[in-house]
């Protein structure tokens, strides 16, 4: 499989916008704590369909292909081409989980537990973030749980947040809402300084 460093020059490569970037560190991370948390409820090889390892590149490189030039319908299959181009090997479950983040688009439907965790996570990402920057200190380690999910609660707050990919936590993944949530975030602070919040 392409090592993390070959994954962050491809991405270096197509993406010029920071915040994307640290987008993709975030749900790399989060992905890792999802995996982790199924992992510690007995969930199985099988059942993740796939190791931590592939969890956390498809979440760093599902929106490496984020980019004008790419239509929104090819937006998380065209990063995996670009990657066999470039000579690396994407497994197919990475290829697949990363063009079933953008299910509305790609029309490539969530089928396992690695689909469901990127599908229902990413723009739980944005959320956070969101609520971090509307803090004083704009710091990921003053955030809260409850704080998230009552901006959560409230449409008008982050209004391009996928509130209804994100509740499908619960019955996709077995994670409460409220779980979840703390998960992400607690993924987000452990790599604080990488997003720079």
């Amino acid at each position: 499989m392409i090592s993390r460093k070959e994954a962050l020059a491809l991405i270096e490569e197509h993406v010029q916008n920071r915040n994307i970037i640290k987008h993709m560190f975030a749900l790399e991370a989060v992905m890792e704590g999802i995996w982790e948390e199924l992992k510690k409820r007995g969930k199985g090889r099988e059942e993740l369909a796939g190791s931590k390892e592939e969890w956390m590149m498809a979440g760093l490189l599902h929106d490496g292909d984020y980019t004008e030039a790419v239509p929104m319908e090819k937006q998380g299959i065209e990063i995996t081409n670009w990657a066999k181009d470039a000579g690396y090997e994407i497994p197919q479950n990475v290829a697949h989980a990363m063009a079933a983040h953008n299910w509305a688009n790609t029309k490539v439907e969530p089928k396992n537990l690695m689909d469901w965790a990127i599908f229902t996570s990413d723009s739980l990402t944005g959320l956070i973030v969101a609520s971090t920057l509307v803090l004083p200190s704009k710091k990921l380690a003053e955030l809260s749980v409850p704080s998230i999910l009552k901006k959560f609660k409230s449409p008008s707050f982050a209004k391009g947040t996928r509130r209804d990919d994100i509740s499908l936590c619960d019955e996709k993944l077995g994670i409460k809402l409220e779980d979840f949530i703390k998960i992400a975030l607690n993924s987000m602070q452990a790599i604080s300084q990488e997003l720079g919040l």
